[in-house]
């Protein structure tokens, strides 16, 4: 039986689903005013901040498959024009995002050609979780290459013997900002192996087919064509389709997967939110010692800004005691 599932909002958001009977999973994501609001507070570049919304898309859709508390990074490491692409994502789904490059050099590249490869000039994309002090920190890495991040993370995929994924990005410039939306499919392990961590967390699925999941052999020929599948009906997804508004993302699932039967589970919204504050900042210039502080100081003053948020804090140099 058919169930009522609450449309979720237009964008910010991330949506899980599951394929029926076909060991495939996957995340739908979209965001506009989370990529508008932090975009708009640097005077990046169009190829740059291209590249940006693309990271800050990629490293939502990441977070969102996995089990953790505290934050996950995606961060390229160029040697070109861009140096700096960071964007992470917060387990309560806080996204930052922000770039470091040469603006002489991104403005000599044509946009025709203004690719990840000519704005990089190579490099390493590094992804890592990070849970605090008392938890293991994962880190991941691989080289940058292709023409946009998204081939570099099938690639990093491919080198990986834990799971088969495939991805698919828009990014759009429009006139309120940037937007993106992206598509990943993961193919469950087989039966009987170790690997966890595909169970949505706590969330109640809806059934949209009607149908109930069957015990599925990931290992068969069965699973092999409907890994194949997926991956072709995910890839006739269209630009406009993956952007949104227009197309809501239960619709766009339905319209993908509805023969095979797809089921939603409840998924979480995305916000602009850095994390730095007064007090944090504060309490790492009370790390340094008096000379260093010394160096810093302006007329008096110690200023400080937030690469990610670009806000910025004043301090009087007497006001901040070095140790304490």
């Amino acid at each position: 039986m058919e169930a009522a599932v609450q449309a979720p909002p237009a964008s910010d958001y991330v949506q899980p689903f599951q394929i029926e009977g076909h060991g495939v999973r996957g995340r739908l994501i979209r965001i506009d005013q989370v990529a508008s609001e932090i975009i708009a507070k640097h005077a990046y570049p169009e190829p740059v901040a291209h590249l940006l919304t693309e990271m800050m898309a990629l490293a939502a859709i990441l977070a969102a498959t996995l089990k953790y508390e505290g934050v996950f990074t995606l961060q390229a490491k160029g040697n070109g024009a861009v140096k700096v692409l960071v964007a992470d994502v917060t387990s309560a789904g806080n996204v930052r995002g922000y770039a470091q490059f040469d603006e002489k050099a991104v403005v000599a590249i044509p946009a025709a050609s203004a690719n990840l490869m000519r704005l990089t000039g190579g490099g390493y994309l590094a992804f890592t979780v990070d849970q605090g002090e008392h938890a293991e920190r994962y880190q991941g890495i691989v080289e940058l290459e292709g023409t946009s991040l998204v081939e570099c993370i099938h690639h990093y995929f491919r080198q990986s013997e834990q799971l088969q994924a495939a991805f698919k990005l828009a990014v759009e410039h429009h006139p309120g900002g940037w937007r993106a939306g992206a598509i990943m499919l993961q193919r469950l392990p087989m039966q009987g192996t170790s690997q966890g961590g595909w169970t949505p967390d706590g969330s109640t699925p809806h059934d949209w087919h009607g149908r109930n999941e069957d015990s599925f052999d990931a290992g068969t020929e069965e699973a092999e064509d409907a890994w194949r599948r997926a991956v072709v009906l995910m890839a006739s997804t269209q630009d406009r389709e993956l952007l949104g508004p227009e197309t809501g993302m239960h619709d766009l699932l339905y319209r993908l997967f509805h023969e095979d039967g797809v089921r939603v589970f409840s998924g979480h919204d995305l916000k602009a939110q850095c994390r730095c504050s007064r007090g944090r900042v504060e309490n790492v210039l009370k790390s340094l010692a008096a000379d260093e502080l010394q160096d810093l100081a302006i007329d008096g003053a110690l200023v400080v800004t937030c690469e990610f948020c670009n806000s910025e804090y004043r301090f009087a140099l007497g006001d901040v005691t070095p140790g304490a």
